[in-house]
């Protein structure tokens, strides 16, 4: 075949693309219908997951398993945004790696409302001004982000989904290397970049920001500075990447939590998230956690807060293998309610990333 014959070809199943995606977004919309009737919600993770893995399961290629996950990305945001009007609140601002994030699960057709803080994305969510909310709660390198995790204390909001967000740190600016003078740089963004600014850009005048967006804005106002950010920041404040991947550890990843106010059912491939209180007593978490090991449950995390109620008060949230309707998990729970003076589920969704 010439070039004329193929692209007679492309046009020929450009016709057949169009009307079967339309065909298919017609199913979509009567299906939201029916669930709009019945009170359910449109978001649905476990679906997602489910024909996520069928179209990967049906790709012979030549485009990659994450290329085709990437388009129909785009095909169910855009049948969501016919559904009903979802707003994603998250934390701000614009073109920040929760941004980011956010537009990697739901996709760009979605209107998203940034905010000032974590709180703010919880009361947008709570107050249903937000269908959905995107919050980080860890980084690889850097750790645990507290602040989230103290909001599930008073919060009745739900853990639906999790995104985990490989970090690509760059070094943005509009001039050379060797004439930049200032560096900006949330504390975050600094701390899984030290060696490779220590070793780069030794005597830079760092200063620290509230958010790797803001970083980029400052970079692009002042001369002779620089930023490190993503590269949607780049793209929205029109700075060159003068270096990829900056980050000290290859393998920076951070997750972030999708939050909404009910649980999504079991998929066979889930995790849950509890939030527990123990008795100031020896011995006390030694005797919860043996919840997990009687019923041979996989603990895959740990973290304890001060409950900020009491002194020397702790909250300690768990995560686990498994959904809190599975019969190993729910006879887990029960028994931790037992050895606890408190116990909240604070979600449970599909495990997949």
């Amino acid at each position: 075949m010439n070039i004329p014959d193929h692209r007679k070809a492309i046009d020929k199943l450009d016709t057949q693309i169009v009307r079967l995606l339309n065909d298919r977004t017609k199913h979509v919309l009567a299906i939201g219908e029916i669930k709009l009737k019945a009170g359910e919600e449109i978001y649905v993770p476990h679906r997602e997951r489910a024909v996520l893995q069928r179209i990967c399961h049906l790709n012979h290629g030549p485009m990659t398993n994450d290329q085709l996950r990437a388009v129909y990305r785009e095909i169910m945001s855009s049948a969501l945004a016919l559904e009903k009007t979802l707003t994603i609140a998250y934390l701000g601002p614009e073109a920040t790696f929760t941004h980011q994030a956010a537009i990697r699960r739901f996709g760009s057709s979605l209107h998203y409302s940034a905010q000032k803080t974590i709180a703010d994305v919880f009361t947008e969510v709570s107050k249903n001004r937000a269908d959905y909310g995107v919050v980080p709660v860890e980084n690889s390198t850097e750790g645990v982000v507290t602040h989230t995790l103290d909001m599930f204390v008073d919060s009745d909001l739900k853990i639906v989904s999790q995104i985990v967000l490989p970090v690509q740190q760059c070094l943005l600016s509009n001039a050379r290397r060797n004439q930049i003078r200032k560096l900006f740089a949330h504390p975050q963004s600094l701390g899984q970049c030290r060696g490779w600014v220590q070793n780069h850009l030794p005597r830079v005048e760092i200063i620290e920001t509230s958010s790797n967006a803001r970083s980029a804005e400052f970079a692009a106002k002042q001369k002779n500075t620089a930023a490190i950010a993503g590269l949607l920041a780049a793209e929205k404040y029109k700075l060159r990447v003068l270096e990829f991947d900056i980050q000290d550890n290859a393998a920076n990843a951070t997750r972030f939590l999708v939050l909404g106010r009910q649980c999504s059912p079991p998929t066979g491939k889930d995790r849950t998230s509890l939030m527990v209180s123990i008795a100031d007593r020896v011995g006390a978490l030694h005797h919860a956690l043996a919840a997990f090991r009687r019923y041979r449950i996989n603990m895959t995390k740990i973290e304890s807060r001060p409950s900020k109620r009491k002194a020397w008060e702790y909250f300690f949230f768990i995560d686990c293998d498994g959904h809190y309707l599975d019969q190993k998990v729910a006879k887990a729970i029960a028994l931790l309610e037992q050895e606890c003076s408190y116990v909240k589920v604070l979600g449970s969704y599909p495990n997949t990333e």
